[in-house]
């Protein structure tokens, strides 16, 4: 199998997707109800037919149904059936596709997460609608943590980062830039609204391994990874951004390839126009940059709009095959959609394209897509061919089923929340601001007689001490600690490290408040000693 068959041009030629040209990308638009869905669900159970693994977005809950075939039972099965006939498909019959169920909030399949270092601030700034001076101070905030560093894996860890950065503002902006309490309070506050709309279970670990989504079944056919998004789609901004780092992500992870037999992965963003609403210019720009170079990875990326003009054209110049359902000239800008998507296609003498996109039926589409050597056919008026699964959603025991039968079962379900280095900072000061406490009130022999530090933390002046040591702790031994969480050898201890640093500084506010110049040097070395 060399190519996708779309369906039966009005000249009667076939209309096909050739498979070395799929990684051009390309675009399925059409007003709602115009056949957009299942001319979908058709491209995407013929690519894992051919082997080649699918990514689409399940906005309404109907795509499902894609993992289970289709049935004679089925209320328009006899138009499926006719039309199969109509155009030629003498090996029609109903068939199923192996699925995956994804869903970020892990209830309609397994969970997708990343940490907050692989989004990056340039995404988070455009999740949370940052403005400049907020997404400046949110990269540096990264910056920070990486020279130290500090594992930052979800959105407690950032909390705490951006709760240090507050605290030490002047530090910072010292050596970084202007970094103000009130810029870092508006992005805290944007962030618990993030939490409110349950991000907070899309970043932590384990993450997604990207080499998931390109996988084949025993049988050679490539699974079609289904991501729930009836419920993503109230949080637009989460599911833009989500596609957006998928598709990063896949560009940092896949080798250059040029132009393959076939794709190695083909993902369909249905709703497309949510990637680019109210985007600004940097955005994307970044989304253009990634579409236009992971075609040499072997990554075909289709938009699925409502209308055409919804498609930036620097993005969409990268598109070259296109399948136009009908739109409907109810308003001006219906009828700009009209002559732009007619200007798009190489014209045919024989068909005037721009009354066509208002007069083609359900299941009827305009087709263009690449010939052998890269250039657009000549477009045709096309009867689209009927898919052979299940058109409408699955059922909550058949999703339960394949769920029980995925190759990923058990590896993503269980949430792991182990020590980033903002947890282990925190443990070690309160350690250390225990062990120089007890110093103070029992001296350096009784503390020297214990095998352990004391858990207990100390109040009186409590406060005071637990953030100078969270921020002597931070700046003396992050970058130790976060090696050794990473596995990284290093010759020195990373408890002794940060126990000493953090006692120095507990000792020095204690010995004034008591009145005991020098407490700090003495602390330091005693602690550092007994933590060996």
């Amino acid at each position: 199998m060399s190519e996708i068959f779309l369906g039966l041009g009005g000249n009667g030629e076939k209309q096909e997707l050739l498979l070395g040209r799929a990684n051009r990308h390309g675009l399925i638009a059409g007003a709602t109800g115009t056949g957009k869905t299942v001319t979908l669900q058709s491209i995407a159970e013929q690519f894992s037919a051919a082997g080649v693994p699918v990514f689409l977005a399940d906005v309404k809950g109907d795509l499902s149904g894609i993992s289970m075939a289709g049935s004679a039972t089925f209320k328009h099965a006899d138009k499926l059936e006719s039309r199969a006939k109509e155009i030629g498909l003498t090996d029609y019959a109903y068939a199923d596709n192996p699925a995956v169920f994804w869903d970020i909030y892990g209830e309609q399949g397994h969970p997708v997460r990343t940490t907050i270092s692989e989004m990056g601030p340039l995404l988070l700034s455009r999740l949370m609608d940052l403005n400049e001076t907020q997404e400046g101070i949110l990269n540096i905030v990264f910056r920070f943590a990486d020279e130290q560093g500090l594992l930052l894996l979800d959105l407690e860890d950032l909390q705490s980062m951006l709760a240090y950065a507050a605290e030490n503002a002047s530090d910072l902006s010292a050596k970084y830039g202007n970094v103000t309490k009130a810029s870092v309070g508006a992005i805290q506050r944007q962030l618990l609204s993030l939490d409110s709309q349950g991000a907070a279970q899309f970043f932590g670990e384990p993450a997604l391994e990207i080499e998931d989504f390109i996988k084949c079944d025993d049988q050679g056919r490539g699974y079609i990874n289904v991501l729930a998004a009836d419920r993503l789609m109230r949080s637009p901004k989460l599911y833009a951004t989500f596609l957006l780092w998928l598709l990063s992500e896949l560009f940092e992870a896949l080798p250059e390839v040029g132009d393959p037999e076939k794709p190695r992965l083909v993902f369909f963003f249905d709703e497309a126009h949510l990637l680019f609403d109210d985007a600004p210019k940097a955005l994307e720009d970044k989304v253009e940059q990634v579409v236009r170079l992971i075609r040499s990875k072997g990554v075909g990326v289709y938009f699925c709009s409502q209308n055409p003009i919804d498609i930036p054209e620097d993005v969409a110049g990268q598109l070259g095959n296109r399948v136009q359902h009908a739109l409907r000239a109810f308003t001006p800008r219906d009828k700009k959609a009209i002559k732009a998507a007619a200007d798009t296609f190489r014209i045919n003498p024989d068909l005037d394209v721009e009354t066509a996109i208002t007069e083609l039926k359900v299941g009827e589409a305009l087709v263009s897509t690449l010939d052998e050597e890269g250039a657009p056919t000549v477009v045709q008026r096309t009867l689209i061919a009927p898919a052979r699964s299940r058109l409408g959603p699955v059922t909550a025991k058949e999703r339960a089923i394949i769920q029980s039968i995925s190759p990923f079962d058990g590896k993503y379900d269980a949430r792991v929340d182990r020590e980033s280095a903002e947890e282990v900072l925190a443990a070690k000061a309160a350690d250390a601001a225990a062990t120089a406490q007890e110093v103070a009130e029992k001296g350096e022999e009784e503390v020297r007689k214990r095998e352990r530090k004391s858990p207990s933390l100390w109040d009186g002046i409590g406060g005071k001490m637990a953030k100078a040591a969270a921020g002597a702790a931070a700046a003396s031994a992050g970058s130790i600690l976060a090696q050794t969480i990473q596995g990284k050898k290093s010759r020195a201890s990373p408890s002794a490290s940060a126990a000493s640093a953090a006692a120095g500084t507990i000792g020095d506010t204690l010995g004034r408040a008591i009145g005991v110049p020098g407490l700090g040097r003495f602390a330091r070395n005693l602690i550092g000693g007994l933590m060996r």
